[in-house]
């Protein structure tokens, strides 16, 4: 691939501008002809056409023949080269990590999900997961010099402009994204994975022309993601969304964060555990009993298909963080006033039982005015938003969206 091009998109070069500008009308339009696309970009066609041969010549865009017509001269449509770049997203989880691969037009060519992994700050962690990427780099069919970019999430706070994160593998003064584009010989870029999993909804998932969006990632923490004006928004170092260290309670438990009485202590997928767990030691019914006196492990995802199984215990903490989370909600939607609420992340796939509290408690706490503007769903894209936000977030800063 022509790495000159995009370090001089990078360099603000009015001519890779432009052409940089074409690649972004095909990967959200399709397909098109000079003539038309000239109009959309309010170009000439004698310059168009000049743009597109270059890209054609650098292997961005393809001439997909004469388009059909009822009569008259057919004209040539052109199209992006879906094979011209990939992009790899990561999404690292709790106890697992998820891996894919994307083509230039977007489409998922390639994943491997629930890979077993534990993150923590030691070395011995981080080279395993850059082992991971690395295994899959080998195995995933395509040569790493057409992947133009790997896109990490990791949870907390990150500052995707310096490469630094601060939550985890802040291992070095250098850049964590010098540190892994060492280590694959690819461009390599971080975000916080509530963001990812925002762009993933509002690109592919259930946002449907919304500029004003709140997403919701309730898994083992507690985050959240913004799209105001249409738009990602980071704050001044990239740590906006950190919804779930609000301060919120008067309550003794030590958040992870370093502090007490943050909204994640109370209503997020660990204090689903923490308590369940609690409860099975003091000999609360449930349909995990066994294995829990088994001594078999027992996950978050374990409780919320017990919870799907009619398990009481199950439901009632679900249904508990569901209304905890809706007063909070509430707030936003009152501050906001967005068209869009999107709940995401581990605990949504227990559904109604989450939902259903959570709506009840914005409709008691939110502003009626600001509420009857706002509509609230379920991710659309579910547990492979983490890894498909990844995977786009790397293709918007390669050419230089974000």
């Amino acid at each position: 691939m022509n790495n000159k091009f995009w370090e001089e998109i990078n360099s603000g070069s009015k001519n890779a501008l432009l052409k940089r500008d074409i690649i972004c009308y095909y990967i959200n339009n399709g397909e098109n002809t000079l003539a038309d696309l000239g109009k959309e970009m309010n170009l000439s066609v004698p310059t168009v056409t000049k743009l597109v041969g270059e890209l054609i010549d650098d292997g961005y865009v393809v001439d997909y023949g004469k388009q059909e017509t009822a009569g008259g001269r057919r004209p040539n449509i052109y199209g992006l080269n879906r094979d011209s770049g990939y992009f790899v997203g990561v999404d690292i989880n709790h106890s697992c990590m998820n891996i894919g691969l994307i083509n230039f037009n977007g489409i998922m060519v390639n994943s491997v999900m629930d890979i077993p992994y534990k993150v923590d700050h030691s070395v011995e962690k981080f080279e395993e997961l850059c082992g991971a990427i690395d295994n899959f780099l080998n195995n995933c069919g395509i040569q790493r010099d057409k992947i133009l970019n790997i896109g990490i999430n990791i949870s907390g706070r990150v500052n995707t402009k310096s490469g630094h994160s601060y939550s985890f593998f802040y291992i070095d003064e250098r850049p964590l994204t010098d540190i892994f584009t060492e280590c694959f010989g690819i461009n390599t870029s971080i975000d916080n994975d509530s963001r990812a999993m925002t762009y993933a909804e509002f690109l592919n998932g259930c946002v449907q022309g919304e500029k004003n969006v709140v997403f919701i990632n309730v898994s083992w923490g507690l985050g959240m993601g913004l799209i105001i004006n249409g738009e990602l928004y980071y704050g001044k170092s990239g740590f906006s969304g950190e919804f779930g260290h609000y301060p919120a309670f008067d309550n003794e438990v030590l958040c992870h964060c370093g502090k007490k009485g943050c909204l994640e202590t109370q209503a997020s997928g660990s204090y689903v555990y923490r308590v369940f767990m609690e409860r099975m030691k003091n000999g609360d019914s449930s349909r995990l009993r066994t294995k829990f006196e088994a001594g078999d492990e027992i996950s978050l995802t374990d409780i919320i298909t017990s919870a799907l199984q009619d398990d009481i215990t199950a439901i009632e903490l679900i249904e508990e963080v569901g209304s905890t989370l809706g007063r909070s909600v509430a707030g936003l939607i009152n501050i906001f006033n967005p068209e869009l609420v999107v709940i995401g992340g581990t605990l949504a796939q227990a559904g109604d039982f989450l939902l259903l509290p959570l709506r009840s408690a914005i409709k008691k706490y939110s502003l009626n005015l600001v509420n009857s503007d706002t509509t609230l769903k379920v991710s659309k894209l579910g547990e492979k938003s983490g890894i498909l936000g990844a995977c786009l977030l790397a293709r918007s800063k390669t050419i230089g969206l974000i």
